[in-house]
């Protein structure tokens, strides 16, 4: 169980670690353009702002702070529940994020919904699964 703890809390640390490089780059693509088409799909003039984006990494920093809690990797500060339900409450959120993406995704063929349903989706599943097997266990 630590191993899937430490595995599930570095990958969403590393997702959100992700959203703070996007706040100022749109690294690794080349171009704030190509970014939009391939990571939200959205014109340019509606990307997420950099302050929504940060708000994004910070969840994703709370999640992996919680998933590592839940793996008794890190102290708790706060209820002894608290790691069970967050973790639990993760593990929805990144199975609705994971399900809604395969099934809006499905019904296109842009860049992204190809994307998203190779990479993006699937990530998010199998991070809900590796939190769900953790609040089980």
């Amino acid at each position: 169980m630590t191993g899937l703890a430490v595995l599930t809390a570095v990958v969403l640390l590393l997702v959100g670690a992700l959203h703070v490089v996007w706040t100022f780059s749109p690294w690794p693509l080349r171009t704030r353009e190509e970014f939009a088409r391939r990571v939200v799909d959205v014109p340019v003039d509606r990307l997420p702002t950099p302050g929504m984006t940060l708000v994004v990494a910070l969840l994703l920093a709370v999640a992996g702070y919680l998933v590592a809690a839940q793996g008794a990797l890190v102290a708790v500060p706060g209820p002894a529940w608290l790691p069970v339900v967050g973790t639990a409450g993760v593990a929805a959120v990144l199975l609705l994020r994971g399900a809604a993406g395969l099934a809006l995704s499905l019904r296109r063929d842009t860049e992204f919904a190809r994307l998203d349903r190779r990479y993006y989706s699937p990530l998010c599943l199998a991070l809900a699964g590796c939190c769900a097997v953790l609040v089980v266990l």
